[in-house]
C-alpha cells in the first residue's frame, strides 16, 4: 500500500459552457496538480460537486483519474459517496479493481441513520476492498452527522485497512487530539479539511497533511514543505496570508466551488468556471474583493 500524506486536494470537476463534463479539461487538471507537486489528487469531494454528477460521468472521471495518476506517477484518492450501503460496497469494490490508491468514504447522511447504521456502512465498504487503504471522511458541517472518535477508533481495530481520516469539524482541533489519543498512532493517519482553514494548528496536533480544494494548490504546498522542513514560522507566515482570500469565499460550500472555479479559470487551467445548477450567485462587491484579493496571491506567486 502507498503510504499517503502531504497535500492532496479536491479536483474540482470542469464543466463545459452547456453544462457537459470536461474530460479533457479534467486530465488537464490532474496533470497540473502532480506536476505541480502534490502528493495525492481526490476525486469526488465536496467541493468536487460529486452530487450533480450521473453515474456514468462519475466512471468515466474515475477512469481518468486512475490513468492520469497512473501514466504521470500521481497517487490517486476515490471518493465512495454512496447512501446505500450495498452500492457503496460495489462502488468501492469498482474503484479499487481500477486501481485507485486510496478509497475515500463519505458516511450516509440522507435522513441522518443512526450510528449502528454508519458503522456498518463504512466496516462493509473497507471489507469491500481489503487490499486498499481507505480513509474515512469526518464532515459534520455539511452531513448533519455526529461520529464519535471512538467509532473510528472500533474502525480502525476491525478494519486494518482503515488508516486515513480526513476531519473538518469546528473546531476540528480538539478532536484530532482525541482520536489520536486514544487510537493506534502507526495506523490512523490524520488530514484536515475545511480548505486547511486549520492547517497549521492541525499539523502542530499531529496531522500529516491537507486536503483543500486544489485552486491554489501551490500555496498549500508552499506552507506545507515549510512546516515539514522545520520552518514552522515561514509556514504560519504564508498561511496567513491566504487566509484572507479563504475567509471571503468559504462562507458555504457553493460558494467555495464557485471562486475555486474562478480561481482555476484565471490561472488558465481551465476553459470555464461553469457551476452545474443549483450554485451561487456573486455580487459586485464580492466580486472586487475577491478581485483584490486575488491579485495579491497572483503577485506573490506569480499566476
Amino acid at each position: 500500500m502507498k503510504e499517503i500524506k502531504g497535500i492532496c486536494p479536491i479536483i474540482a470537476t470542469p464543466f463545459l459552457e452547456n453544462g457537459e463534463v470536461d474530460y479533457k479539461g479534467l486530465e488537464a487538471v490532474i496533470e497540473e496538480l502532480i506536476k505541480g507537486g502534490c502528493h495525492a489528487v481526490t476525486l469526488f469531494g465536496i467541493a468536487g460537486e460529486y452530487y450533480k454528477l450521473t453515474d456514468e460521468e462519475r466512471l468515466e472521471m474515475a477512469r481518468i483519474t486512475i490513468d492520469t495518476c497512473r501514466r504521470l506517477g500521481g497517487t490517486s484518492i476515490l471518493s465512495v459517496t454512496d447512501h446505500a450501503t450495498e452500492i457503496a460496497q460495489k462502488r468501492a469494490a469498482q474503484f479499487a479493481k481500477m486501481g485507485a490508491d486510496c478509497l475515500m468514504m463519505l458516511p450516509p447522511f440522507f435522513l441522518k441513520p443512526g450510528a449502528g447504521w454508519l458503522y456498518q456502512h463504512m466496516k462493509a465498504i473497507a471489507n469491500a476492498a481489503p487490499n486498499t487503504p481507505i480513509m474515512a471522511q469526518y464532515a459534520p458541517e455539511q452531513t448533519g452527522v455526529a461520529i464519535s472518535p471512538d467509532v473510528f477508533k472500533k474502525l480502525g481495530e476491525e478494519c486494518p485497512n482503515i488508516i486515513y481520516y480526513k476531519i473538518e469539524c469546528k473546531p476540528a482541533g480538539p478532536y484530532i487530539t482525541n482520536l489520536l489519543s486514544i487510537a493506534d498512532p502507526e495506523t490512523t493517519k490524520i488530514f484536515v479539511g475545511n480548505a486547511g482553514f486549520q492547517l497549521i494548528e492541525a499539523m502542530d496536533r499531529g496531522a500529516i497533511g491537507a486536503m483543500p480544494g486544489c485552486s491554489m494548490y501551490d500555496v498549500y504546498l508552499d506552507i506545507y514543505n515549510n512546516y515539514v522542513n522545520g520552518n514552522r514560522e515561514r509556514a504560519i507566515e504564508l498561511h496567513n496570508k491566504i487566509l484572507p482570500m479563504l475567509n471571503h469565499i468559504r462562507q458555504n460550500v457553493e460558494q467555495i466551488i464557485s471562486f475555486e472555479k474562478r480561481i482555476l479559470k484565471l490561472r488558465g487551467i481551465i476553459a470555464s468556471d461553469y457551476c452545474r445548477k443549483p450554485s451561487y450567485d456573486s455580487d459586485p462587491y464580492f466580486d472586487r474583493l475577491f478581485d483584490e484579493f486575488y491579485a495579491e496571491m497572483s503577485a506573490r506567486y506569480g499566476w
